[in-house]
């Protein structure tokens, strides 16, 4: 299957690195013309110059601004008022026992994980709709079935993306516009290097060691047995985004290993 995506715009939210990264360079190569997008431009530059470097035909440039703030939401919208394809990936997580979570975090891990998605959906849906073909993608995560007790805030995060996308792909009915959500299971981006490396030198372990302990006791039932690579999420994000998957709609993708234990 060769995937083409030329003549499509995207926009991968908060993109300047990791999964986010990964993705919008797997859709330069696939032909579109990618926008990358972070909180600030110095980042945004960088990716958008190392972008080019690794895929030199590559049509890219950058927006930044915030998405979990309104302000910043607004900016992008002005500066990029249509787009074919919309990967919400912009998103945090920080592990924190669950009485020491504060009504702030709630409210902060809700604005930057939905609100962000919600806010660009609604920019980019509509005009989707009227020129008949759209793709809308949410970032969520294995945590969302599969809630971890170490930062349930995430976990609710996640679920509520699936409701989102699920919600949004009922109004697509009959149209050329697909929305879906792509479930990642743990995987290798940068943060996760260094929380690797950190653990190794902790337990006296090789990078290897850490990462294959690490899932082995805090995601036994993974059939995988290790850390994916963000190119490997990215491929689900392509395949879902392109011209050939136009039948998969309000789907909850995995790409995460085999951690879930059902079978639908």
């Amino acid at each position: 299957m060769h995937i083409d995506l030329s003549g499509k715009t995207a926009l991968v939210t908060g993109s300047t690195a990791g999964i986010g990264f990964a993705i919008a360079k797997g859709l330069a190569a696939s032909g579109a013309e990618v926008i990358i997008n972070g909180r600030g431009q110095a980042r945004v530059d960088e990716a958008v110059a190392k972008l080019k470097q690794l895929v030199p035909a590559a049509k890219v440039r950058g927006v930044a601004g915030d998405v979990a703030q309104i302000e910043g939401g607004n900016a992008i919208i002005t500066a990029l008022p249509e787009v074919d394809i919309l990967v919400n990936n912009a998103g945090i997580f920080e592990p924190k026992d669950f009485f020491d979570i504060p009504d702030e975090d709630w409210s902060r891990f809700f604005e930057v994980n939905v609100m962000s998605g919600v806010r660009m959906a609604r920019a980019y849906m509509q005009g989707m709709l009227k020129r008949n073909w759209g793709r809308i993608i949410f970032i969520s995560s294995e945590s969302a079935v599969n809630i971890p007790t170490e930062m349930i805030h995430y976990g609710m995060t996640k679920t509520a993306q699936l409701a989102v996308s699920r919600g949004l792909a009922k109004l697509t009915r009959g149209t050329g516009v697909t929305v879906n959500a792509v479930l990642p299971g743990p995987t290798m981006s940068e943060g996760v290097e260094t929380f690797v490396k950190d653990l190794a030198r902790q337990n006296g372990q090789s990078e290897q060691e850490a990462a294959s302990s690490f899932v082995k006791q805090h995601r036994p039932a993974s059939l995988l047995q290790r850390f994916a690579s963000v190119d490997e999420i990215a491929n689900m994000v392509v395949y879902a985004v392109s011209k050939e998957a136009s039948a998969t709609n309000g789907a909850a993708l995995r790409a995460e290993g085999g951690i879930l234990d059902t079978i639908a």
